[in-house]
């Protein structure tokens, strides 16, 4: 399986050069800010991205909302070490090296490097955070997939992965993202829920200034019960 990319003319190799051959055009400065970025920066703005995401659910929108997005936020991060730990034995079982060990003339930006190359860990992380965060909101997800797509690109032009490590990774996190995601938030769901109602942990998921979730004389927030909803609204429409 280590020959997956052994030949110059295999399209896999030809765009790898393509690629990193633009860090051997480039000025010296910028190739350390690339592999800074690809190694560190990337994977930090995703982070931060979800932290924007989740403080900007907490303060719109229904309690409800709220409860069901901070619990897609939560399995984002689940879901891409869920995605890693599901890797460790792809990598055993195709032992690809890295692509300078087979190819002369790359640019390599990131040195000890010395596992094998598929699938990509960095863009399975970034992937599955991604989707993870458009299952919670759109909005950031899309950013946060622009991310991810920067974070393969740069993974082949500082000349430690192939394409296809980049492209098996987004598939691999996509995948554990989406396909989890039904049992994930069915699970996560009532426990964001229960944090809500706490008076000491409510904030986590319920911005006190947020419209909604009022709290009663206890301090805690009270989620509104659909059958009640349904009742109440039955009982008005009789009355009317």
């Amino acid at each position: 399986m280590a020959g997956l990319a052994s030949d110059g003319t295999n399209p896999d190799v030809s765009l790898l050069y393509d690629i990193n051959g633009l860090a051997k055009a480039a000025p010296g400065w910028l190739d350390r800010v690339m592999g800074f970025v690809g190694e560190y920066g990337i994977m930090l703005g995703l982070v931060l991205v979800t932290l924007w995401c989740w403080w900007s659910v907490r303060r719109r929108g229904a309690l409800e909302d709220s409860v069901s997005a901070v619990a897609g936020i939560v399995w984002a991060p689940l879901a891409a070490a869920l995605a890693v730990l599901v890797n460790v034995p792809i990598r055993g079982f195709v032992e690809r090296p890295r692509p300078f060990r087979d190819h002369d003339g790359l640019e390599v930006l990131v040195q000890g490097k010395t596992d094998y190359s598929f699938v990509s860990d960095h863009a399975t992380l970034a992937m599955a955070i991604a989707v993870g965060l458009f299952i919670a909101d759109k909005r950031f997800g899309l950013a946060a997939i622009a991310l991810a797509l920067a974070e393969g690109f740069c993974r082949v032009y500082m000349g430690v992965h192939y394409p296809t490590d980049v492209v098996g990774g987004f598939a691999l996190g996509t995948a554990i993202a989406l396909l989890l995601a039904p049992v994930a938030l069915a699970l996560l769901t009532p426990f964001t829920a229960a944090v809500a109602r706490s008076p000491r942990v409510g904030w986590l998921v319920r911005s006190r200034k947020a419209p909604g979730g009022a709290r009663n004389g206890h301090g805690t927030v009270e989620l509104a019960d659909p059958r009640r909803r349904a009742e109440g609204g039955g009982e008005r429409d009789l009355a009317a």
